[in-house]
């Protein structure tokens, strides 16, 4: 049976806690050690992923060790034209493709359609994705998984997506990490100045404990004051700008290409730098009930501040 070299490059990242390269969850690390830099230098080179065309190159920021809950990885890499990534199945995860930058032929469930960047597709429990890119530049890529469990799994179908035929209306989810579309909030969590923000998937959009996809904007002199969530882990990843993150009393410089992970419990505060720091939040609970109640009680909070 052919196995899927994307698979095969996966599953030799996912070492047990303690044996990756500077684990990001531990406690006993430096903040500044914790966070993780993109750095095309480290980058792999995988071909066939997931018996898709071409090749491409990738590094793992994060793995299963980032956080407490179900969180499996965080990758950044880039997909060259003509390359991409096969259809394939995740069974008991949920997986979110992300160009920063280009233009991507995403599927989700044998549906294709066009997509520019910056822009995100999930791809649900149970169900099928793809990315292709039929450009002639380079997309910038990131790959974003959680699951019921800590352990990816996939089924590949042997479909490139090279040629599929394109929708002019997705029919599947996707979100643009369009600026235009953000809000102002005023002294976010007790933060100093306005944030731009707004929450891009709600809960209901995955099957497993990821909770939501944050897209914020700290400008230079703002703030996002401390706070904490027993039931809510993040991991952020800086598209673009400077600033700092506080996480447990410890803090330090973040910048484009960065990723932070923050684990249940831990006070973390974000504030701008020279350059507006724009970042995308990965929220994951503890588990499904506790998703399922913060949920709740999210539902509350909203309708109690409408009265």
């Amino acid at each position: 049976m052919k196995l899927s070299m994307l698979y095969l490059g996966f599953a030799a990242l996912m070492l047990p806690a303690g044996l990756q390269a500077q684990s990001a969850g531990s406690r006993n690390v430096p903040l500044a050690e914790r966070i993780a830099h993109t750095d095309p230098a480290k980058y792999r080179d995988l071909s066939a992923v997931h018996l898709g065309a071409g090749s491409m190159k990738f590094e793992q920021l994060f793995g299963n060790d980032a956080v407490s809950p179900n969180f499996i990885f965080l990758h950044r890499g880039v997909i060259p034209p003509g390359s991409g990534i096969g259809e394939h199945f995740h069974n008991q995860c949920e997986e979110m493709f992300v160009i920063l930058d280009g233009e991507g032929e995403f599927t989700v469930n044998g549906h294709t359609s066009k997509l520019n960047g910056p822009v995100g597709v999930p791809d649900r429990m149970g169900s099928a994705h793809a990315i292709y890119n039929a450009s002639d530049k380079p997309l910038q890529w990131l790959n974003i998984n959680v699951g019921l469990t800590k352990r990816y799994d996939n089924f590949d179908l042997g479909d490139d997506r090279s040629h599929a035929a394109l929708d002019p209306i997705p029919q599947f989810i996707n979100f643009h990490l369009d600026k235009a579309l953000l809000k102002p909030v005023q002294a976010m969590n007790g933060g100093t100045g306005a944030v731009q923000y707004r929450r891009a998937l709600e809960p209901s959009v995955f099957s497993t404990p990821w909770a939501y996809v944050d897209h914020l904007v700290v400008p230079p002199g703002a703030s996002v004051g401390p706070s904490s969530d027993p039931a809510i882990s993040e991991v952020y990843y800086v598209i673009a700008g400077d600033g700092s993150v506080t996480v447990g009393g410890e803090s330090a410089p973040i910048r484009t290409g960065d990723a932070v992970a923050v684990d249940l419990g831990q006070v973390h505060a974000i504030r701008g730098g020279s350059a507006p720091l724009e970042v995308m939040v990965i929220g994951v609970a503890r588990d499904l009930a506790t998703k399922a109640a913060w949920q709740e009680a999210q539902a509350l909070a909203q309708r109690g501040a409408r009265r």
